[in-house]
């Protein structure tokens, strides 16, 4: 898997990631990887990929699914109430949207119902979000005018493979130079 870093912030398109600088404030952010699904004329949107819910399964939340061990992630601070899924099905789903080659966004809820019930889906290959990350026109490109986003590119629907915990420190490691000194900067400096 292949990580670089874009510089021209006109080339964010749906699969673009974008990862946190290490002295990002805002707690719902910090140390975050975004992967963008939806680029339209009214903004961005896009699911963190590194904040389970610990402490809720999916069938916490849609109890006629019997997937106990199922995690759901917090895909960002907006309409915490809906859920979303991104998956690397050999077969996407009728409806999907492509991210990457391999990697899609949602799909036909009923099919991939069918699916879970019948034990077909492996659970490396979907993973589950309560909410999404959203910038309206201009805002992103106000928030990169002040640094506060790395923006990559990803090349491989692996993404799901690495572990949320350390996924932030991974690709920055990955990304080397100046970035691989960002994967190890204290999230308190005054504690250093």
């Amino acid at each position: 898997m292949k990580f670089e870093v874009i510089r021209d912030v006109n080339t964010i398109k749906v699969g673009t990631l974008l990862l946190s600088e290490p002295y990002m404030d805002d707690p719902n952010f910090e140390r975050t990887v975004i992967l963008i699904t939806e680029v339209n004329e009214d903004g961005y949107v896009g699911l963190v990929l590194n904040r389970p819910v610990l402490e809720v399964s999916l069938q916490n939340i849609l109890e006629e699914f019997g997937c106990e061990d199922t995690a759901v992630f917090v895909g960002g601070p907006v309409e915490q109430n809906l859920l979303h899924f991104t998956h690397r099905f050999e077969k996407p789903l009728k409806g999907s949207i492509p991210l990457v080659d391999g990697l899609y966004f949602g799909g036909d809820f009923e099919e991939l119902k069918i699916l879970l019930d019948a034990g077909l889906v492996n659970q490396e290959d979907i993973r589950f979000f309560v909410g999404y990350s959203g910038w309206a026109k201009g805002q992103l490109e106000e928030e990169l005018d002040t640094g506060v986003w790395i923006v990559s590119e990803i090349d491989s629907p692996d993404i799901l493979s690495l572990e949320p915990s350390v996924l932030w420190r991974t690709i920055l490691k990955s990304i080397g130079g100046k970035y691989r000194m960002y994967a190890n900067y204290p999230v308190d400096p005054r504690l250093n």
